[in-house]
């Protein structure tokens, strides 16, 4: 069997009336969507309810799958002990899952469960769902800090893990919209809020998954969205099946962004899923990615393009390019620069939009700024000790910049700096923090000071020196 339909639902715990007491009225409209999915699943009976959750267990790096046979919860946190639930997992379904992750190299598994307790964003769903049948087991998989691509990738494994136990599933997306919608909600207003719920609504009531992929993180974590990487982790349980998508319902009238959305698979005369490749959306996406990173380094500077080679060399050969294999086939001009001036240089690299590593030295250890970037751009892919070294398979999809560093000078005080045009140095003794200017998401002077001073390990009350400095920025 497979997924027969999947849910985009929300997890206020007010909507259960024992919690809300009355004042769940006031999201009518979301409560009647939610009755209408459970009469829906009802409808379907499937073996397994899949559900992801951002209240479930949480790491940067790793999507954790709740294990043993089951697990217990109830809403006390909220004032209603009474409302608890006994839910038995799956766990022939785990394990298949956790198989496939492990042969694919995904990190997933059942690892580090820190409180085996079920989440209110697992049992919200389940009070409506269990108030219209009862004959199911399920799957609770929580979220991660990796990117979108690899939520959408646990998705297709948890649909191949469907149907090679043959297994009748639906899958529950749980997750609220943006959490700043209103001036009296509890996070206050921004405005991508409200644009981020009307993106996501239009996204999901349609179907075009792929648009998912187009919401950068800074975006969402300045609208204080959930549920982003449950609906990628979702839409990736339906890659390749064509859908019927529908908007149930959708409220902002309490600060917080509740949305409803069904998405039925379209089937053949043999009751099988109807394959669409227009629908592989991650594989879409990633050539067209790739596509466009190719175009662009063509027209990118030599700079960028020594760095390139400098990695791919050592990453595909494990051999370290040498200065003139380097500036081969540069301009004159670029390789009279590049061989006789000296200066520090960082390397940053980014994929798919985060950062995959970034190294550099702030004076010239080099007898010339080529060899300082070939020897940054080695240790940025493989020696950055926040990440793992960089493999063959992802150079395709690498964004590479090379910032060449002015000489630094003292300063006397911040009013001297500027984040988008000086970067800053920040030193107490042996203590030393950089960061360089014109970043995303540093926009003051105090942020980067603030930054420059944790990645010393400087206190925010200690004296330091400071010194700026201006960059040349090759992308």
């Amino acid at each position: 069997m497979s997924i027969i339909a999947s849910y985009m639902v929300p997890h206020p715990p007010m909507i259960v009336p024992q919690i809300g007491r009355g004042s769940e009225e006031r999201v009518r409209k979301t409560i009647d969507a939610y009755n209408q999915v459970a009469d829906e699943i009802a409808g379907i009976k499937p073996d397994t309810i899949i559900i992801s959750s951002p209240h479930s267990i949480m790491y940067a790096d790793y999507f954790h799958i709740s294990p043993g046979k089951s697990a217990f919860g109830n809403f006390s946190g909220f004032g209603v002990p009474e409302v608890k639930f006994h839910e038995t997992y799956d766990w022939e379904l785990v394990e298949r899952i956790c198989l496939l992750a492990n042969e694919s190299g995904l990190a997933a598994g059942t690892l580090g469960e820190r409180d085996a307790s079920l989440d209110h964003g697992t049992m919200v769903p389940l009070y409506f769902i269990r108030q219209k049948y009862n004959d199911f087991n399920i799957i609770r998989i929580g979220l991660s800090g990796q990117s979108l691509y690899k939520h959408y990738e646990l998705g297709k494994l948890i649909k191949q893990a469907i149907s090679d136990l043959d297994r009748r599933a639906v899958y529950v997306a749980s997750g609220d919209l943006s959490h700043k919608l209103q001036d009296y909600g509890p996070y206050g207003y921004a405005p991508e809020g409200p644009t981020y719920d009307e993106r996501i609504m239009k996204v999901c009531s349609s179907g075009e998954f792929d648009k998912l992929f187009d919401f950068d993180e800074e975006f969402c974590d300045k609208a204080a969205e959930c549920g982003h990487r449950s609906f990628v982790m979702m839409a990736g349980a339906l890659d390749g099946n064509r859908v019927i998508a529908k908007e149930l319902s959708h409220e902002d009238v309490t600060g917080v962004g509740y949305g409803i959305c069904t998405f039925s698979v379209e089937t053949d005369s043999a009751g099988a899923p109807v394959y669409d490749p227009e629908r592989e959306f991650l594989r879409k996406h990633l050539n067209q990615k790739k596509s466009e990173l190719t175009e662009r380094y063509k027209d990118s500077d030599e700079y960028v393009r020594l760095a390139l080679k400098s990695l791919e060399s050592y990453i595909l050969n494990h051999r370290k390019l040498s200065v003139s294999e380097g500036v081969s086939g540069f301009s004159d001009e670029a390789k009279t620069e590049l061989l006789n001036k000296q200066a520090g240089a960082f390397v940053s690299i980014h994929e798919h939009g985060r950062l995959r590593g970034c190294i550099g030295t702030i004076l010239p250890t080099c007898e010339n700024v080529a060899q300082e970037i070939i020897n940054n751009a080695i240790s940025a892919s493989t020696r950055d000790p926040r990440f793992e070294p960089i493999e063959s398979d992802e150079l395709p999809f690498l964004e590479v910049n090379v910032d060449v560093l002015g000489e630094p000078e003292p300063i006397d005080s911040m009013d001297e700096l500027d984040p988008k045009r000086y970067g800053v140095i920040v030193s107490k003794g042996r203590r030393r923090g950089l960061l360089l200017p014109d970043l995303d998401g540093v926009d003051t002077v105090e942020q980067q000071v603030s930054i420059a001073r944790q990645k010393a390990g400087i206190d925010e009350f200690e004296d330091v020196s400071l010194e700026r400095f201006e960059v040349v920025r090759h992308i």
